[in-house]
Formats: structure tokens, C-alpha cells, sequence
């Protein structure tokens, strides 16, 4: 923490990442990811307000959907909680519609969508998405998820605008932006295996990308585990990217408790009209549906201007 973003830059891209061993589907359908895939749902629909095209990337794609079938208790505890009740913001009534048409396409109740597939959902003719995994098999997983095998007639048997890619997404990130639509959304959720050096890397990314590309959508995850750690990381975060910045966070325990994961947070740099001010109702109500009680709570304010 505290290096200077311009010697952590040079650093990070001189540098190859050790394979993760980190896998999207350990943790799919827990409270995290209902924090990360409504918003990501908000955030298209806001940009979809303009007829014009835009650029989704994905930088951690992950395989593209799960299967719930085995009832994992983090499952259980984010997603089964959600769909015990019954939402009233227009955000997660957005959310719980998605996952049922989903569902119902494919014949299967348990299945569950990642950010590729709830992306693809909402993105219209006009747009694109690009989707980058780390892992091989994940990437291999995730063409087919989306329908992307890679051979010459893929854009004609599938979606024309979609592309997945294998490697590392902050890296690939660089070389997507400026896009030629001019905007674009950019979800970065990287694993956090070494969080503190993870939490650098990113910083760094994001400022790069906004130096080639300054009025994109970058919304990136992280974990909440130690409340310094995260807080230290914040300020780091708004000396690096000189953008306005909305921070959202959801814990289900005290923030500094010995809880591998205490909460859920997003910031989301440039972020579209209206996205505060929504959030500011649909978190809480999330929070609520997800148990959070006495325990728990939620944070939505800017980072910085």
C-alpha cells in the first residue's frame, strides 16, 4: 500500500501474474455477488438510456453461468435469502426477472448467470462485449457460455459483437481502450488472492485506463475484510484516479470481525446519473433481504468528486 501509482504501473505491466487458483463458482449466488450483479444491471440499463452503441468489458469473466444443484450455504445464504422475498425496488425486481427468464430458457432452476451471461441479457444490436479469463478451462467454459467458439462462422452462429479472450483481463484492459463507440462499461472483479498487492494493481489499472479513456464506466469489486486495509486502500485509490468516484458498500458482520468475507464493496469511477440516488434505496433493501440485521449495514457515498 502507498507505493506511487506511476512506479506501481511500470511494475505491474513489466511484471506476469502467477495463475490464480481462485474460481468464480466457489462463491456464486452469495451475498457478494447480489451486491455486484444488480448493480452491474443498473449500470447497463443507465447506459442503455442513449441509442448509441457501447463498449462491456469484462475483465474477470469467469466461466459465464453455474449450476446451484450441490446447494452451497454461500448460495444459500445470498441468493436463496433474495428469492425468499419480495422485492420492491425497481433494481431488484429487475434482477430477480433476469434470473427467471434465465432459468426458464434453459429448463434448469438452478441455474445461475454470471456477469458474461446477465450482460449478454440487456445488451442490444448496437452494442459489444468482450469478455477475458485467466484460467484456461474457465475461458474455454465461458465461449460456450456465450456462445463464442472461436471459429469463423462464430459471429454468424452467435451474438456478431461478442468476443472472449484468454489471459489477463487488467493487462488486456489496456489495449481495448479508447473504444471506438466512444463509451463503454468496464467490470473489473479480480480474485484478491494477495489482497493488499491486488488492491495496488487495480488502482493502477484504473487510472491508466482513464488516462487513455477518461469518460468510461469503470466499476471494480472488492472484498471487506479488514476496515484499515480497505480505508488505507481508498485514499490510495483517489490520489491515483482523478475521477469522480461512488462507493457502495454491503456487510453482513462488523468490518473488522474474523469473517473470511465481511462485506462487499463496489466503486464505480464516472458513475452514470441517478445511480447514487437509486442505490441509496435498493442497497439497504438488499441488505435486509440478505439478513444483514444488527450486524450489518451499507454505505453509499462519493468517494470523491
Amino acid at each position: 500500500m502507498g507505493v506511487p501509482w506511476e512506479f506501481a504501473l511500470l511494475a505491474y505491466y513489466r511484471e506476469s501474474l502467477a495463475p490464480m487458483k481462485y474460481r468464480h463458482s466457489f462463491h456464486a449466488g452469495n451475498f457478494a455477488d447480489l451486491h455486484k450483479h444488480v448493480t452491474l444491471l443498473a449500470l447497463l440499463a443507465a447506459l442503455k438510456r442513449k441509442e448509441t452503441g457501447f463498449l462491456y468489458l469484462d475483465t474477470h469473466a469467469g466461466r459465464g453461468s453455474y449450476d446451484l444443484s450441490g446447494g452451497s450455504a454461500e448460495a444459500a445464504g445470498g441468493l436463496g435469502r433474495f428469492l425468499a422475498a419480495e422485492p420492491r425496488a425497481e433494481e431488484l425486481r429487475h434482477y430477480a426477472a433476469m434470473l427467471a427468464r434465465a432459468r426458464a430458457a434453459r429448463a434448469a432452476s438452478h441455474f445461475y448467470p454470471g456477469s458474461p451471461l446477465i450482460a449478454l441479457s440487456e445488451l442490444r444490436p448496437q452494442d459489444r462485449a468482450v469478455f477475458i479469463e485467466w484460467q484456461g478451462a474457465e475461458a474455454q467454459a465461458l465461449r460456450t457460455a456465450v456462445g463464442d467458439e472461436g471459429g469463423p462462422d462464430a459471429a454468424r452462429s452467435a451474438k456478431p459483437r461478442v468476443r472472449t479472450e484468454h489471459g489477463d483481463g487488467l493487462k488486456l484492459m489496456r489495449a481495448a481502450l479508447p473504444p471506438p463507440e466512444r463509451r463503454a462499461l468496464i467490470f473489473i472483479d479480480p480474485p484478491y488472492e494477495e489482497q493488499r498487492a491486488e488492491l495496488t494493481r487495480v488502482a493502477v489499472a484504473v487510472a491508466d485506463g482513464l488516462r487513455r479513456f477518461a469518460t468510461g464506466v469503470f466499476a471494480l469489486w472488492y472484498p471487506i475484510k479488514e476496515q484499515r486495509v480497505t480505508a488505507a486502500w481508498h485514499a490510495e485509490f483517489s490520489r491515483a484516479v482523478a475521477a469522480p468516484t461512488l462507493l457502495s458498500e454491503l456487510w453482513l458482520y462488523p468490518r473488522d470481525s474474523r469473517v473470511a468475507l465481511n462485506g462487499s464493496g463496489l466503486l464505480i469511477v464516472n458513475p452514470p446519473w441517478q445511480i447514487e440516488q437509486a442505490m441509496r434505496a435498493w442497497l439497504p433493501e438488499l441488505a435486509a433481504a440478505l439478513g444483514a440485521g444488527s450486524s450489518g449495514g451499507t454505505e453509499v457515498r462519493m468517494l470523491s468528486q
